[in-house]
């Protein structure tokens, strides 16, 4: 699949926003913390996506039903689903200047009706002419996504046989549909129903 900029200028997978806050004191401390201990692009971004896929899990994984979206809550609480663990990760990737987008899949529930749109970043090294897909979600049985700039290693490679795509567009901000479902959800049942199901 080729992925395609939604916006040409890379300057824009830099931009801070509201939910991707990385000029926020949090996850600015946070970036100074993991780049003094890496060196180089490479080691800071893998730190960086671990940091999201170990330290803060899934709330559905944790079964809290608290809904962040914004990327310095998500690194406060120590909680949150695919879409706010993807705007932590890029948020500590743009922090240190490099390029993060937002990315979906649109993927099946187990009785193969569709679920809720599945939300990862792609990243972009100094010196690489790619774009990276990272799933930041978090492992537990049956899923073991790692970082890889050689071949994707996904939470979920998606099913065509079950009508599921993967979407090429990268995003320079979360697609406005599921940040109006994040936004203006109470608690993570009501995001359930408020988040698409396709984009």
């Amino acid at each position: 699949m080729e992925l395609t900029q939604q916006v040409p200028d890379i300057s824009a997978y830099l931009v801070a926003d509201d939910a991707i806050d990385h000029e926020h004191p949090l996850v600015r401390d946070t970036a100074a913390r993991l780049r003094s201990a890496t060196t180089g692009a490479y080691s800071y971004a893998e730190a960086a996506y671990c940091l999201v896929r170990d330290t803060v899990p899934h709330s559905v994984d944790s079964g809290d039903t608290r809904v962040t979206w914004r990327a310095s809550d998500v690194l406060a609480t120590r909680n949150g689903i695919c879409h706010a663990k993807a705007h932590a990760l890029a948020a500590l990737l743009r922090a240190e200047g490099i390029p993060a987008a937002l990315c979906y899949q649109g993927l099946a529930d187990d009785d193969g009706e569709p679920g809720v749109v599945h939300g990862l970043i792609a990243l972009r090294l100094p010196g690489q002419n790619r774009w990276y897909r990272q799933d930041p979600r978090g492992n537990k049985p049956g899923v073991d996504a790692q970082f890889s700039l050689e071949e994707e290693r996904l939470a979920w490679p998606v099913r065509p046989e079950l009508g599921e795509v993967d979407y090429p567009t990268l995003y320079a901000a979360p697609h406005p549909a599921v940040l109006r479902g994040l936004r203006t959800s109470a608690d993570r049942s009501e995001l359930w129903r408020a988040l698409p199901t396709a984009l």
